[in-house]
C-alpha cells in the first residue's frame, strides 16, 4: 500500500472512531484533502534551510545589524497537530557576508513547515544562520498563538508566547537591548 493510500485510510478510520461516516457525501474526499493539506503543511521536511541561505550569500563590508521583523508563519504543534500562528523576528550582524533578504523568511518557512514546538523552532533558525552565514551574532524572537492552548486544555484565547535564541554578540546587553527595541518599535512604513 502506498504512503498516500495508507494515510488516507488512517484518516477514514479516525473519522469512524470519532463517530462519523467517512462515506457520507461531505466526507468522501476528506481523507484525500487531509493528505494534501498535511503534505503542504509539512513540506519543510523535504527542504534544507542551509541550502536556501547558501543560494544568496554575498561578500559585504557591512557590520551593522540586519533585521527582518514580523515574518508571519504557520506551523503545527508536534504534541497535538494543531496550528501555531505567529511572527518571527530575525537579526544578525554580518562578518564579511550577508544573505539575500528574502532568504531569511524562506528559511523560517522551512522550519515552520515541520511539526514543531516554538522553543525548538527558535533555536533551529538561529543555529542555521550561525552555521551558514557565520555572522558575529544572531537574534531570533518568535511570538505565537498556539491553538492547543486556545481550542483545548486551558482555553486561553489570544495568549501569546514568546521565545528567543541569542548567539554571539546578541548575548551582550547593548546588542540584545538594541534588537529588542527594534522589534518592539512600531513599523514606520505603511503601504
Amino acid at each position: 500500500m502506498s504512503q498516500k493510500r495508507e494515510f488516507e485510510t488512517s484518516v477514514a478510520k479516525m473519522l469512524e472512531i470519532i463517530g462519523e461516516d467517512p462515506h457520507r457525501e461531505g466526507l468522501v474526499k476528506t481523507p484525500e484533502r487531509v493528505y494534501k493539506a498535511f503534505e503542504f503543511m509539512t513540506k519543510g521536511y523535504k527542504q534544507d534551510p542551509k541550502e536556501i541561505l547558501n543560494e544568496a550569500l554575498f561578500e559585504s563590508s557591512n557590520d551593522e545589524m540586519v533585521l527582518i521583523k514580523d515574518i508571519e508563519f504557520y506551523s503545527m504543534c508536534e504534541h497535538h497537530l494543531l496550528p501555531i500562528i505567529g511572527r518571527a523576528h530575525v537579526a544578525y550582524i554580518p562578518d564579511g557576508k550577508v544573505v539575500g533578504l528574502s532568504k531569511i523568511p524562506r528559511m523560517v518557512e522551512v522550519f515552520a513547515r515541520r511539526l514543531q514546538i516554538q522553543e525548538q523552532m527558535t533555536e533551529q533558525i538561529a543555529d542555521a544562520i550561525i552555521e551558514t552565514i557565520q555572522p558575529k551574532g544572531v537574534g531570533v524572537v518568535i511570538q505565537a498563538r498556539h491553538m492547543c492552548m486556545e481550542m483545548r486544555g486551558v482555553e486561553k484565547v489570544n495568549s501569546t508566547t514568546t521565545s528567543s535564541a541569542l548567539r554571539g554578540m546578541f548575548r551582550e546587553t547593548k546588542t540584545r537591548g538594541e534588537f529588542l527595541n527594534f522589534i518592539n518599535a512600531p513599523s514606520t512604513i505603511r503601504f
